[in-house]
């Protein structure tokens, strides 16, 4: 099974268009009415949908460690530092992500770009 992607608001929607061009599963927080939730809620959110989250804000980096060390779990933080990866770089890698880890592989991990 391949890795579903949850788009944080800031993310550029270059990305999102350039991933699902290439036929990766993807929906974003706006989508998903989430436009204004704060980080803890977004990453339950994507784990109830089984999704991955996808984001450029470092501020989840801390709740993504905080969960590790309390042993509370989420599907996944893949990061990428903005305006340091580039658009094309975000695309590339996410899609050998999700086309080479299982769910159960990124459960509870962080994985940063570029890969």
């Amino acid at each position: 099974m391949s890795v579903a992607l949850y788009m944080d608001v800031h993310v550029d929607r270059a990305v999102t268009d350039g991933l699902r061009r290439r036929g990766v599963d993807v929906i974003t927080a706006q989508e998903d009415g989430m436009r204004r939730a704060p980080d803890p809620v977004l990453l339950d959110r994507a784990m109830s949908l089984s999704r991955v989250i996808f984001t450029q804000d470092k501020d989840f980096l801390s709740e993504a460690h905080r969960r590790q060390l309390a042993g509370e779990p989420f599907a996944g933080v893949a990061y990428a530092q903005q305006q340091v990866v580039s658009i094309g770089t975000c695309v590339n890698d996410l899609e050998i992500l999700t086309g080479v880890f299982d769910p159960v592989d990124m459960a509870n991990q962080v994985v940063y770009l570029p890969l």
